[in-house]
């Protein structure tokens, strides 16, 4: 799945500015006709969250269905051409029109989804772009949804949060990433795949295209090194491998980037190119420990959300450059992309940068007691186009397939289903990439005996002893990680990464004594967990939940935000963000070989 580009033979169309909009509680739109068009007086950013943005219009907890509606100008110079419309997101489920003509539907978070409008557009006329979007999530999707009859049923009143969600997340709706218009040549690349290898000093690259080209058209892929490589298309693809002799290879300190360039050619004319900025690197997962390109390598960073005042989860390049720069200060060296995939732009940053991702599924809280064939479905399916869209960066590190599953510790999860489930998830992603490991993040509720420790290559947990358990006492929470530690390791001899820890702290306030939500609590707290989980040696890594506080949905245990953030909100430092700073300005040494690394 190709960003969109602008080269000698592409061009595109940013649609992004400001859509009319129209919220659509009832679903009156889809009988009213408003797919051709529909009048408001109201606007709304793309890309943008509705929710802040349209706070003083009753939007701020909204959750249904609404309508966003642009009218694009189409160069002259399209005609004759294909041309692309991609949806860069639009939570949680969509259907888009051009020109009163249904183009695609799309039911996958979080992530992009495309159609061929070239025979529904007239080059050098304007067309008419609508996008139904709704933020309410089903049952069968693999963040499942929730109802105030949720709570009731299950006597979990006290759970309640509104609006209704299972995730400890702000259910932001819109249209969060940008709507882009490309132009292609009929005889054009459709994907392109970049896999690489390490022989010595020699970095070997793979480039495997689909294309839409006929028989015999010239694939030809070439390096700034002066490195080329070039086959016949048959049947669609074309594959070619180059060697990089004294390669430089990417690792964290020198994350350098080869501009590949893919070109199709049509006797000497070229009909296509695409330029890719790929990195030569191998992640593998050997014993114990996670290696990059044959060193040995310790996580430390952080769980983070696309959150920010008013763009709520849309793309934000300027807030994207000072996270890095916080990152970058504090010593962190990876982060996860909790709950879903981000924003291209931000795995072109961590590639830029030499930032380590974890890169996870929108699967929250997947509720065994629901799950049904058709969530396996949409798991596989949101695999599919995760995979296919952030396969090439080389900053991704590690597939995680889901986040807190059995979050209520629901009986059916520990259950002959559930190893199936996992074993299928697993199956399949390894059958999609076998160049990366695959972890989950498991919740404390189902402790340390999870069937999908079975069939991950690194085991990750979240765990809060000292705050949602054992509160404000350190000293009993430190030796309860540690045994759990214990006990994963001596049933499951990989390695172990805690990808959640964290307190709630209110910026400001102190205490002499361990008090919840002080600045001071927040710092020891997270001083303990590391200290522990550094020393243990299946441990391969320690990401602190959280980057910055979040807004969450209302809730008696939330005052407006999860508080979890060593930034605020808005990015200012705690005391746990120079603390952080102090202890990762050590190198980590590994407990069983003794080196920093």
């Amino acid at each position: 799945m190709l960003y969109p580009q602008r080269n000698v033979c592409r061009d595109l169309v940013d649609c992004s500015g400001l859509w009319r909009f129209r919220a659509d509680p009832d679903g009156v739109g889809f009988t009213e006709g408003w797919s051709t068009g529909f009048e408001s007086d109201m606007v709304c950013a793309v890309p943008g969250s509705w929710n802040e943005q349209l706070q003083e219009y009753g939007l701020m907890n909204y959750v249904g269905g609404a309508w966003y509606q642009m009218d694009i100008f189409v160069p002259v110079h399209f005609a004759g051409r294909t041309v692309r419309l991609r949806v860069g997101s639009a939570d949680f489920q969509a259907k888009v029109w051009v020109n009163g003509t249904l183009v695609a539907e799309n039911d996958i978070l979080s992530l992009p989804f495309e159609a061929m409008v070239e025979d529904h557009i007239a080059p050098g006329n304007k067309a008419r772009i609508v996008i139904w979007v709704s933020n309410a999530l089903w049952p069968d999707a693999i963040t499942p949804s929730v109802t105030l009859d949720t709570y009731v049923r299950e006597e979990r009143i006290r759970d309640e949060q509104f609006p209704a969600t299972r995730p400890d997340f702000f259910p932001f709706g819109g249209i969060q990433r940008p709507v882009l218009l490309e132009a292609m040549n009929a005889v054009h690349i459709d994907d392109l795949t970049v896999t690489t290898e390490i022989d010595g000093t020699t970095g070997v690259v793979s480039a495997e295209a689909a294309v839409s080209a006929p028989d015999g058209t010239l694939f030809r892929v070439s390096l700034p090194g002066g490195e080329v490589a070039e086959t016949a298309v048959w049947s669609g693809n074309a594959m070619v491998t180059l060697r990089i002799g004294n390669c430089r290879f990417w690792s964290m300190t020198d994350p350098h980037l080869h501009a590949l360039k893919a070109e199709l050619w049509q006797a000497s004319l070229l009909a296509d190119q695409y330029e890719l900025n790929i990195g030569v690197r191998e992640v593998k997962v050997v014993g114990k420990r996670l290696y990059l390109n044959g060193e040995p390598v310790f996580l430390r960073g952080f769980g983070k959300h696309e959150d920010f005042p008013v763009h709520g989860r849309a793309v934000n390049q300027p807030l994207m450059v000072k996270d890095f720069g916080l990152m970058k200060w504090i010593g962190a060296n990876s982060f996860r992309t909790s709950h879903y995939p981000y924003a291209e732009d931000i795995l072109d940053y961590a590639d830029r940068t030499g930032v380590l991702v974890i890169s996870e599924l929108p699967s929250v809280n997947l509720d065994f007691r629901i799950v049904s064939d058709a969530t396996l479905d949409h798991h596989r399916r949101t695999l599919d186009r995760q995979i296919a869209r952030d396969k090439n960066h080389p900053s991704v590190i590690m597939w995680s397939v889901a986040n807190e599953p059995g979050y209520l510790g629901e009986a059916e999860y520990k259950s002959d289903k559930t190893h199936a489930y996992w074993k299928a998830v697993c199956d399949h992603t390894r059958a999609l990439d076998v160049t990366r490991p695959i972890t989950m993040a498991n919740v404390g509720r189902i402790g340390h005996d999870d069937p999908a420790f079975h069939y991950v290559d690194v085991i990750s947990i979240n765990r809060y002893y000292g705050w949602y358990d054992m509160p404000g006492q350190l000293d009993r929470a430190g030796a309860r990680l540690k045994a759990e530690l214990d006990a994963i390791a001596a049933d499951h001899d990989k390695p172990i990464m805690v990808l959640e820890f964290g307190a709630d702290t209110v910026a400001g306030l102190h205490s002499t004594t361990d008090q919840l939500f002080t600045e001071e609590y927040q710092a020891d707290f997270i001083e303990t967990y590391c200290r522990i989980i550094e020393a243990h040696p299946n441990a391969i890594g320690t990401h602190v939940w959280n980057f910055a506080d979040f807004r969450t949905s209302q809730h008696h245990r939330r005052v407006v935000l999860n508080l979890k953030g060593v930034f605020t909100r808005t990015r200012d430092p705690k005391r746990a963000a120079f603390k952080l700073r102090e202890m990762w300005a050590v190198p980590y040494r590994d407990p069983a070989a003794g080196e920093g690394k």
